[in-house]
């Protein structure tokens, strides 16, 4: 290695640099404000910059490489596993993370492209706006009970007619509640409509959709989780990235099995689990078979998580093939 490394331990408005030498001399230490990194690595023969993935890791990421800096991001979890200390700073932090990429030891994450980055932020944004949706239909909820008010049971409470037997009660918690979920059924309804344009665009999407249970909306999000699916040398990869593999533990050689580890991505878990209840409840497929025989012996929750794995390896197979799906019968 002929150049310097550099280690960023990067906060929400500073951080701390340590610039290593090739035979692993601290060269600089530093800490400085985000907007002086650029300049800052500037004034070194930096080869290779690193740092822990993380928020505010984004922004820098992106204007680093833009400046043609060979820039890595590490697995935060996996970093502390290898680089322990019983001292933790932002120059221990810094110079761990240096001296890791200087060894080429460093645990790397994904990081996406712009695109791919962009389309993340769309689905996630329309899932935090139908759960603020959710949580004020509870609200309401939770002021009729308190005010000893049942709902009607001939139709739902949230439909028109619903909603128009809310108006009549004249409770000022609830209109407050009810002018708020129009905004956001509003903002749902529109960004909906531009993400199914989005969706009728793009081939890896329309292959995901020929999986049954798979919508428009659940396919993009699965793309925007799985990025370059060939990152994946395998399906069984991409299941463990999504947290939908079994733990695992050996010792004096007897091996338990737990349950899903549930690293990785949270939203391609969650996505492949609704996804999964919507195929066993709508499609008989082999699946849904698979399904109904292990929730005899273990329980409709396992099913469902069984499910969403062979779900997940179904998307893969077809992001990987660039083939619609097909039953395995």
């Amino acid at each position: 290695m002929s150049a310097f490394v550099c280690g960023l331990d990067v906060h929400k408005d500073s951080t701390y640099a340590t610039i290593l030498s090739p035979e692993g001399k601290i060269v600089n230490q530093m800490k400085m404000n985000n907007e002086k990194v650029l300049s800052y690595l500037s004034h070194f023969n930096v080869g290779k910059v690193a740092m822990e993935a993380s928020t505010p890791v984004a922004a820098l990421y992106r204007q680093l490489a833009g400046k043609g800096f060979d820039v890595v991001v590490s697995h935060p979890k996996k970093t502390r596993y290898i680089a322990e200390a019983k001292i933790k700073s932002d120059r221990v932090d810094s110079r761990a993370i240096a001296e890791l990429a200087r060894l080429d030891a460093l645990p790397l994450a994904y990081m996406p492209d712009r695109e791919i980055s962009v389309l993340r932020e769309q689905v996630r944004r329309r899932a935090f706006l139908v759960r603020q949706r959710v949580k004020l239909k509870v609200k309401i909820k939770s002021v009729l009970t308190y005010e000893g008010v049942k709902w009607p049971s001939e139709y739902g409470l949230f439909t028109r007619k619903g909603v128009e037997w809310l108006h009549l009660l004249n409770l000022d918690p609830i209109e407050s509640y009810l002018r708020i979920m129009r905004a956001f059924d509003d903002e749902i309804r529109l960004f909906s409509r531009q993400l199914r344009g989005l969706a009728k665009e793009d081939e890896d999407v329309k292959l995901l959709m020929t999986i049954p249970g798979i919508g428009y909306y659940s396919a993009l999000l699965v793309k925007s989780e799985i990025g370059d699916v060939n990152r994946f040398p395998f399906g069984d990869r991409l299941c463990s990235y999504a947290g939908l593999v079994p733990s695992t533990r050996a010792s004096g050689g007897v091996v338990r099995h737990g349950g899903v580890t549930k690293e990785g991505s949270r939203w391609l878990r969650w996505v492949m689990v609704e996804a999964a209840q919507a195929h066993v409840h709508k499609y008989d497929t082999a699946i849904t078979r698979a399904y109904h025989r292990i929730a005899e012996r273990r329980g409709r929750r396992a099913a469902t998580v069984a499910a969403a794995h062979k779900l997940l390896l179904c998307c893969y197979s077809v992001l990987k093939n660039k083939r619609e799906y097909y039953d395995q019968t």
